[in-house]
């Protein structure tokens, strides 16, 4: 550790600019991160804040819930032997405000169950988004489609669905609007389910429930291989950077190793400055981001969680580690009279 810390203070200039890149590095992979995971959450919330359980749509929809279609008999029978269970359905469309402009929804209609609100037939309740949009406690909502009106009942926060605000109403009221007696998906909400399978359904877990929502597959896909690409350039450039310090002081090496420095300190001295490097930037790296998220303009989907940055760090830490040991292997080849020699040449 003292080695370590008089290498780091001798060769500020050096360390304070690997500091500099990783800390760059790792803030823009957290934010990155936390615009993925706010991305995840605007469009599909909806889905992740249900338990975990099994999903149901018609086999032949082909993966796509809106093309499925549930006849009454089927649904009754999984509602039979799943007392938990819901029978839902999801449609983009919009409602029309009191002053008349379209405001644009995905309304989601649902049997009666714990883990979704209980609507009233003419009752209709909104994402909080809605609220800052001028949509106020008891405005009555129209729809095209729809003879009647809908009261707002209330607002619920983070409901979204294909980046659109989630309405949830009446199943009967949703039949009415859309013309049809029969359900999209059933969910069967807990772990042990997974096994079930029913006649003419097809059975998506929750994560591959979410892979059907069109482009929330190829959105996260895009933004998580970013993050990856910058956590394998941060592991290069602690390779690299070691590397060269380690070239550098060959005749160093063969000195320290002459008078009887064994190898595996040598090691110790160089992870102990990776890691000194790496939480360093980490830390400032993490406050950073934080700001970020404080001061992120109030539209942009942006959601870094705790969990989130702990995982990153580690990852970081690994990568780092990696690097770092690669690099070093010359050092465990250093003959002490040959390193002098070449050090002095």
């Amino acid at each position: 550790m003292n080695l370590a810390w008089k290498e780091m203070k001798k060769n500020k200039a050096k360390f304070l600019i690997l500091g500099s890149i990783i800390f760059l590095v790792s803030l823009l992979t957290f934010i990155i991160s936390g615009l993925a995971n706010g991305l995840s959450q605007d469009n599909a919330a909806l889905i992740k804040d249900l338990p975990e359980g099994q999903f149901y749509m018609n086999e032949n929809a082909d993966k796509t819930f809106t093309l499925s279609q549930i006849d009454s008999g089927t649904q009754q029978k999984v509602m039979e032997k799943h007392k938990d269970a819901s029978a839902l359905s999801i449609q983009m469309g919009f409602v029309n405000d009191e002053d008349g402009k379209q405001q644009s929804v995905a309304f989601v209609a649902s049997t009666d169950c714990t883990y979704l609100p209980k609507i009233k037939a003419g009752e209709i309740l909104l994402d909080s988004t809605m609220e800052k949009k001028g949509i106020n406690v008891g405005d009555m909502l129209t729809n095209n489609q729809f003879k009647g009106s809908f009261k707002v009942k209330g607002f619920i926060d983070q409901k979204k669905f294909s980046h659109a605000p989630v309405a949830f109403i009446n199943k009967d009221d949703y039949k009415k609007m859309y013309r049809t007696d029969e359900m999209q998906l059933i969910f069967v909400p807990g772990a042990n389910n997974t096994a079930d399978t029913f006649p003419g359904l097809q059975g998506f877990s929750k994560q591959a429930f979410l892979k059907t929502i069109p482009s929330y597959q190829a959105e996260q896909m895009s933004l998580n291989m970013i993050v990856w690409f910058l956590v394998v350039i941060s592991g290069m450039l602690f390779a690299i950077f070691f590397y060269m310090m380690n070239v550098q002081k060959i005749g160093l090496y063969g000195i320290l190793k002459a008078i009887g420095l064994k190898t595996s300190r040598l090691f110790r001295m160089m992870w102990t400055q990776m890691i000194l490097i790496t939480a360093a930037s980490l830390v400032l790296a993490i406050i950073f981001s934080q700001f970020f998220k404080m001061v992120a303009p109030e539209g942009m989907p942006f959601h870094l969680t705790m969990e989130t940055t702990a995982q990153l760090s580690g990852i970081f830490l690994m990568i780092g580690f990696i690097g770092a040991t690669l690099s070093g292997i010359q050092m465990k080849k250093v003959q002490p009279l040959q390193a002098i020699q070449q050090g002095e040449m």
